[in-house]
């Protein structure tokens, strides 16, 4: 098992914080309300370190067209967590749920 495994949580301010190893990335608060209820592309932030209230997007999340995921791209890696539990975590049932690293679909590799 990996000790280091890759989670999103619900932080005080009620955005989305997730934890995958690399910088402090964020999904703000009105915008997993978007993501939630109304399945939205939103972006993920991360704070500029030295610039109080400065954000630059680091990537972004959306629901799969099947609706049973989310997909997160980041400059840190791409993940997907299930939306069910994605939304038990926004509205706090759950503590944090794990995210699964997205690995590419490349032609080449496909038998």
């Amino acid at each position: 098992m990996n000790p280091e495994q890759e989670i999103i949580r619900l932080d005080d301010d009620g955005s989305l914080r997730i934890e995958a190893g690399g910088p402090d990335l964020f999904i703000a608060e009105d915008d997993v309300e978007s993501l939630v209820s109304s399945g939205r592309v939103v972006p993920v932030f991360k704070s500029v370190p030295g610039k109080e209230d400065a954000l630059s997007i680091e990537g972004h999340a959306a629901i799969s067209p099947g609706g049973k995921a989310v997909k997160i791209f980041t400059t840190a890696g791409h993940f997907i967590i299930p939306f069910v539990s994605l939304q038990r975590v926004a509205k706090e049932e759950a503590v944090s749920a794990p995210l699964f690293p997205l690995e590419p679909d490349l032609p080449e590799e496909r038998s």
